[in-house]
């Protein structure tokens, strides 16, 4: 393995969110998952309106900008899931989606839906309604731990990321790293991603996410990546991909510091209220904490919508408003309380 040493960054950017978990019914088995449930089975859920409007409320009250929307895929295809949507009063899920964006927007936060591969028409109801979308490519390679995993075929994640960039829908994507691929995987994985960008310019951040084994799972033994391993796929991200394109490592999996020495210029959503559902086992920093443990690095909050994108124009009139009240004159997120009513206006 080699690194790649990387410019010196002025800051590393993060945003303020709330993470809901809309449900973990999904038709994908991965290996490595424990969020997956079955209708059912214990921990089986389809978040209520009504709890999803509370956290997006309190959200707002503590000053996040980020509604992360998190979806199993396609679940509609699992037996019992389509009962628990009707009762309540929903024929799909993106008909509810759809509702949890508007009411997002409608408190004061900027929807991020990750809901897993979607065709154009989907992505295009939501893209009024969202800041950014997301789908985590992972890899490129065909893996055991995709096994039982209709979604998880690299060239369908691939075109769902195309159809993104047709439709210049700001997108977060990323790595899966320690999930049996190899280091040329990764290579040819960020290069896919690289090419998408250099043809429509909407990769706003790569996520070079380390795999963590969950008990319960066909993978609960599988070794975790070394942090040799992260800082060689973190500068093989910087190298590979554009300049304009965000490195992100998350600081509740791994330690950040090292790896923002290899590339990293961003770490991502980070709550103050709700866990990370994906990986509940690991607490979010505070934000004050994270500040003291990088030292000289300063952290600068950001909107869900990076701020090339914010002054390029990349959203909706129906967001629009919202993201002029939030953002500075640089697109990133406006000091907090310093928004007033007349912002709200405009």
């Amino acid at each position: 393995m080699f690194y790649i040493p990387s410019k010196k960054v002025p800051f590393v950017t993060y945003s303020k969110n709330v993470f809901i978990p809309v449900t973990n019914i999904c038709r994908n088995r991965c290996g490595y998952c424990g969020f997956r449930r079955e209708p059912g089975q214990p921990g089986a859920r389809l978040m209520k309106p009504e709890e999803a409007v509370s956290i997006l409320e309190n959200g707002v009250k503590a000053g996040c900008t980020e509604a992360l929307f998190t979806f199993g895929e396609r679940a509609e295809e699992v037996s019992g899931y389509g009962a628990m949507l009707e009762e309540l009063g929903y024929s799909s899920t993106l008909e509810y989606v759809l509702f949890l964006c508007e009411t997002a927007i409608d408190i004061g936060i900027l929807p991020h839906t990750n809901a897993g591969i979607m065709t154009r028409p989907e992505l295009k109801a939501l893209k009024p309604l969202n800041a950014s979308m997301g789908l985590m490519l992972e890899s490129t390679a065909v893996l055991d731990a995709h096994e039982n995993c209709p979604g998880k075929v690299p060239e369908r994640r691939l075109e769902t990321i195309r159809e993104a960039g047709r439709l210049k829908i700001p997108y977060t994507t990323g790595l899966l790293i320690g999930i049996g691929e190899n280091r040329d995987d990764r290579i040819e994985s960020l290069e896919a991603i690289a090419a998408l960008h250099m043809e429509y310019g909407h990769i706003q951040e790569v996520i070079i996410q380390n795999f963590a084994p969950k008990p319960g799972t066909a993978m609960e033994n599988f070794p975790e990546p070394s942090v040799e391993v992260m800082m060689d796929a973190v500068a093989l991200a910087a190298r590979i991909l554009p300049d304009d394109v965000a490195v992100q490592v998350a600081p509740n999996l791994i330690d950040p510091k090292a790896l923002i020495a290899k590339g990293v210029t961003d770490l991502g959503g980070i709550s103050p209220l709700t866990i990370d559902w994906i990986n509940p086992e690991a607490e979010w920093p505070d934000i004050k904490d994270l500040q003291k443990k990088l030292g000289d690095i300063p952290l600068k909050e950001r909107l869900p919508v990076y701020p090339q994108y914010v002054k390029r124009g990349w959203y909706s009139e129906r967001i629009g408003s919202l993201i002029e009240r939030l953002s500075d004159r640089e697109g990133y997120r406006k000091q907090p309380g310093t928004e007033n009513a007349e912002d709200l206006e405009k």
